[in-house]
C-alpha cells in the first residue's frame, strides 16, 4: 500500500483541485479522512482476523462497493442541508464515494501484499493491475523508518506526490483564467 501521508495528499490534492469553489471546512478533512479510511482495517490483525478474510487488511474496506457506501453517508450525514438526490448532493455521494475509490485503487497498483478486494463483497478476489509501480509501505512505524521507507517515500513522489500537485496546481491556474 502506498503511506497514508501519499493517500492523505491524494485527498488534499483532489480538494485543492475542487477549492475553485465555495466549500465549508468539513469538505477538507472529510477529503482527508476519506483517503485513508479504508486502511483502518488494520484494526483487524490485533482482532485476530487473518490478512486474506473478508475483514482483512485490504479486503472489503478496500472495496468499490465500501467507497460508494462511505460516499453515500458522508452525503447523508455531512451535508444535510442538501435535498437528497439533487445536483450538489449527488456531487457530494461521488466525490467522496470516489476520493475513498482511490486508497483500493492505488494499492492495487503496489508491489506487495496479496492483492485488493476491490468487488467485495461480490466478489472476494484480490486484484492488482497489470502493473505495479508502486512500493508497497512497510505497516510498523519502526520498520517505516528505514532504508527500505525512505525508497518507498522517493517512489510514491515520483509516483503520486508530483502528479497529484501537478493536478492541483494546473486546476487551479486554470480556474484563475
Amino acid at each position: 500500500m502506498p503511506t497514508i501521508f501519499t493517500h492523505s495528499v491524494v485527498g488534499l490534492s483532489a480538494a485543492t483541485a475542487l477549492s475553485g469553489r465555495k466549500f465549508p471546512a468539513r469538505f477538507w478533512g472529510l477529503s482527508l479522512l476519506c483517503a485513508v479510511l479504508p486502511d483502518a482495517d488494520v484494526v483487524t490483525f490485533r482482532l485476530g482476523i487473518p490478512y486474506e478474510h473478508f475483514l482483512g487488511h485490504r479486503g472489503f474496506f478496500h472495496s468499490l462497493p465500501f467507497a460508494i457506501l462511505v460516499g453515500l453517508l458522508i452525503a447523508l450525514l455531512f451535508f444535510p442541508q442538501e435535498k437528497l438526490f439533487s445536483k450538489k448532493w449527488f456531487f457530494y455521494l461521488l466525490y467522496f464515494s470516489g476520493l475513498t475509490a482511490t486508497h483500493g485503487i492505488l494499492d492495487a497498483f503496489t508491489n506487495g501484499g496479496l492483492g485488493i478486494a476491490l468487488l467485495s463483497p461480490f466478489d472476494n478476489e484480490r486484484y492488482f493491475f497489470w502493473t505495479t509501480p508502486i512500493q508497497v509501505s512497510p505497516l510498523s512505524p519502526d520498520r517505516f523508518f528505514t532504508a527500505r521507507g525512505l525508497a518507498v517515500i522517493k517512489n510514491e513522489l515520483l509516483w503520486l506526490w508530483l502528479p497529484c500537485m501537478l493536478l492541483a496546481l494546473f486546476t487551479r491556474l486554470y480556474r484563475r483564467r
